[in-house]
């Protein structure tokens, strides 16, 4: 969860427009919460736009006007329909929160085909399954595709992220290598390695 802080907001043709104080991991379709800013802005939202100038409104069409003069960064653009406000100073934060569970722990042990001895290895399998959801989420999300927290976009996606987990459960206890009794020598770890890469779809531009 990330927290930013307010410093300006506005509202024309129904869409409300702040300005946060520092950059942020905002990402177009995912949702946000506004509190402390005023009754008219506060409430919980999907960003349908981060504009990086000014926003002066739509056209015929719907679509979302700009003055290219006046460069403004860290904005975040959303839905609203209530009265114009002209841009003013504001206060108030913007929460933005991931959560991702496209898979369960359960669907690790399955891959790893173990069974948990301990409580802790338990509440282990658990933390692996969260990571590696929350970090393959991203993973995409900065490879330009815009997924779903709740739903695995595909089987692919979910075998990979399965099995990032389950790596990150196999190395448990080591830096950078599995844990073996194998004499002749240590197993890399292949964590983010290309078979991972090509089920998740990362490491090139998302197309249509």
């Amino acid at each position: 969860m990330a927290i930013y802080s307010v410093t300006h907001k506005y509202l024309l043709d129904n869409y409300a427009v702040l300005q946060l104080l520092t950059p942020s991991e905002i990402a177009v379709g995912e949702s946000i919460t506004v509190a402390s800013v005023d009754a008219t802005f506060n409430g919980t939202y999907v960003c349908r736009a981060l504009p990086q100038y000014l926003y002066t409104g739509t056209d015929d069409q719907g679509d979302l006007l700009y003055d290219f003069n006046v460069p403004i960064q860290n904005q975040v653009l959303y839905a609203k329909t209530a009265s114009d406000v002209d841009r003013v100073a504001a206060t108030g934060t913007v929460t933005y929160t991931q959560t991702c569970t496209w898979i369960t722990q359960q669907n690790v042990l399955d891959w790893l085909g173990i069974s948990v001895a301990t409580a802790g290895d338990q509440a282990f399998v658990t933390t692996c399954a969260a990571a590696a959801n929350i970090f393959c989420y991203r993973r995409r999300q900065e490879a330009g595709y815009i997924d779903s927290l709740t739903t695995v976009p595909s089987q692919d996606v979910y075998l990979g992220t399965v099995m990032y987990a389950g790596m990150l459960y196999k190395s448990r206890g080591t830096v950078d290598v599995f844990s073996s009794y194998q004499d002749m020598g240590q197993t890399p770890v292949a964590g983010m390695n290309g078979q991972i890469k090509q089920l998740l779809g990362i490491d090139r531009p998302a197309c249509a």
